[in-house]
C-alpha cells in the first residue's frame, strides 16, 4: 500500500511539473524569470489535493477488494455433508418397519384381522375354528414382540452413527468461515435431530403395536373362554335311552 501511494505521489508531481513548467521555446537568457509566491503556493496546494484524491481512490479500491473477499467467504459452502449417512439410517429403520410379520402397519389388514381372527366368538364357529384363531392370535403377539425388539435394536445401532455425525457437524459449524456455511451446518444439525425423532417414532410405534396385539389377544381369549364355557354347560340334548331289538324272530 505504501509503495502504491509513493508511485502515485511521484506520478502526480511529475504531472504537475509537466503542466506547470514554462515552455522552453526561447533561450533562457532571453527570458525574465519572475517568482510568484501565490502561484507557487496554489500549485503546491493543487498537487497535494490531487495526491490526496489518488490516495482516497486507492483506499476505496482496497475497501472494495476486502468487501469482495468477505462476500466470497459468506457465500462459501460447508465442505461437509451428513445427508447420505442420515438417509441410510432412516432407510434401515424403514426396512425394519416394512418387515413386520403377520399383521403389518396397514389399516385394511388390521381391520380384516379384527373382523376375523380377533372377532367375537359365537355359536356358529366350530371348536377347530376357535382353536385356530387362538393359535393365530398367539403367533401374532409373539411376532409383534420380535418386531419391536428388532426395531429397537436398529435404533440403538444408529446411535453410533448419530454421534459421529453430530461431532463432525459441530466441528464444521465452529470452523465455518461465512454465514452460508454456518447456516448449512445448522440445517444439517436439524436434519440429524429429525432423523433421531424418526427413530424414536418408529420404536414407539413398534412397541405400541406389540402391546396392542397382546391386549387384543387377551380380550379375544376372554371372549372365547366364555363361549367355550357356555358350550360346556349346555351340552345339548344329551343321551336318551331307546328300545333296541337285537334278535329278530
Amino acid at each position: 500500500m505504501i509503495r502504491l501511494r509513493a508511485l502515485a505521489a511521484v506520478s502526480a508531481v511529475t504531472l504537475w511539473l509537466t503542466v506547470a513548467a514554462p515552455p522552453l521555446s526561447t533561450p533562457v537568457s532571453a527570458q525574465s524569470i519572475v517568482f510568484d509566491p501565490n502561484n507557487y503556493a496554489q500549485n503546491v496546494l493543487t498537487a497535494a489535493r490531487e495526491l490526496e484524491q489518488i490516495n482516497n481512490q486507492i483506499t476505496a479500491l482496497q475497501n472494495q477488494a476486502q468487501m469482495l473477499i468477505n462476500q466470497a467467504r459468506n457465500l462459501a459452502s460447508l465442505p461437509y455433508s451428513s445427508l447420505q449417512q442420515l438417509q441410510s439410517s432412516i432407510q434401515r429403520t424403514q426396512q425394519l418397519l416394512a418387515q413386520a410379520q403377520n399383521i403389518t402397519f396397514n389399516v385394511q389388514q388390521i381391520d380384516h384381522a379384527f373382523q376375523t381372527t380377533y372377532g367375537g366368538a359365537n355359536a356358529s364357529q366350530s371348536s377347530q375354528t376357535l382353536i385356530s384363531n387362538a393359535q393365530a392370535r398367539w403367533q401374532n403377539s409373539v411376532a409383534a414382540l420380535q418386531d419391536a425388539l428388532r426395531v429397537q435394536a436398529g435404533v440403538v445401532g444408529n446411535l453410533d452413527t448419530n454421534r459421529t455425525q453430530m461431532s463432525a457437524l459441530v466441528t464444521s459449524s465452529q470452523s465455518a468461515t461465512g454465514g452460508l456455511a454456518a447456516t448449512q451446518a445448522g440445517n444439517q444439525l436439524l436434519a440429524l435431530q429429525a432423523q433421531q425423532l424418526a427413530d424414536l417414532t418408529a420404536a414407539v410405534a413398534a412397541q405400541g403395536r406389540a402391546q396392542n396385539l397382546q391386549a387384543a389377544q387377551q380380550a379375544a381369549a376372554q371372549d372365547q373362554a366364555r363361549e367355550q364355557l357356555r358350550r360346556f354347560l349346555n351340552p345339548g340334548t344329551g343321551y336318551q335311552s331307546t328300545t333296541v331289538t337285537m334278535f329278530h324272530p
